[in-house]
């Protein structure tokens, strides 16, 4: 009798070299052709079901951005203080409404800030700034004159906002003036990256709270309707991406 050992073995089958790579792929070691120039492995992908889940979840990401994004960047939050501050380039219906807060406020004192007017070519005198010209839109506007006071920054170009913030931080340490707390008055989506500056100026050691005046000119509620909302969004978005993450003071 034939041990069962040394039977022949019909059964087994027949792998060919073609299944024989499949197998090799399917361990999860690529195939090579070509001296190694081009390979095969396995790689997964989305679905039908999974493509579609995708395009929901944009669509629903995109539209919560959209909502919220402008409430967002023109944020609105006072601080309990008796100094009034305005940055000097607005436009008329925020020299307005800084007026109507510093009544109604009961603020002490109102600070115009601003550098060199657009189209100066650089600093050339304080009369030459935007803190001058809202100093005195500010008075024809209603306020004593004793109760204004421009500090105007001599630096033009990029950080603006920051700048303009420094040269009032500096202004009041020159004249030994504590100043625990104050409000900023800007415009719309401006709003975020000003309190982030004015905050980085001044450190934690003051409070600054920022007062946020819509623009008249379209419904911030859906100001995705309006060319000048979509421009002031985005452009805003962007800058404040930049003041958040790219923007390093010096420590001077």
């Amino acid at each position: 009798m034939v041990p069962e050992k040394f039977k022949k073995r019909n059964d087994l089958p027949v792998v060919s070299v073609s299944t024989a790579k499949n197998v090799k792929s399917s361990s999860g070691v690529p195939l090579r052709r070509c001296l190694g120039v081009f390979s095969q492995k396995q790689r997964w992908g989305l679905s039908r079901r999974g493509w579609l889940v995708a395009v929901l979840f944009s669509i629903l990401s995109a539209g919560f951005v959209i909502l919220t994004i402008q409430p967002f960047l023109a944020v609105t939050q006072r601080v309990d203080s008796k100094v009034l501050v305005v940055e000097g380039w607005v436009h008329e219906y925020a020299i307005l409404a800084s007026v109507k807060e510093f009544k109604a406020g009961h603020y002490s004192c109102v600070y115009a800030t601003g550098g060199p007017v657009t189209g100066s070519g650089g600093y050339t005198t304080d009369y030459d700034t935007s803190a001058h010209v809202c100093e005195s839109q500010l008075k024809m506007a209603g306020i004593d004159d004793k109760a204004v006071q421009m500090v105007p920054s001599h630096l033009m170009g990029r950080d603006r906002t920051y700048n303009s913030a420094v040269a009032l931080r500096d202004w009041f340490r020159q004249r030994k003036m504590y100043v625990g707390s104050l409000n900023v008055v800007t415009e719309n989506t401006h709003a975020r990256r000003t309190h982030l500056l004015f905050q980085e100026a001044f450190g934690n050691g003051v409070k600054v709270g920022i007062i946020a005046v819509p623009n008249p000119d379209y419904d911030a509620r859906h100001w995705w309707r309006y060319s000048e909302g979509v421009r002031d969004v985005l452009d805003e978005a962007i800058a404040y991406v930049y003041a958040r993450l790219l923007f390093h003071p010096s420590s001077q």
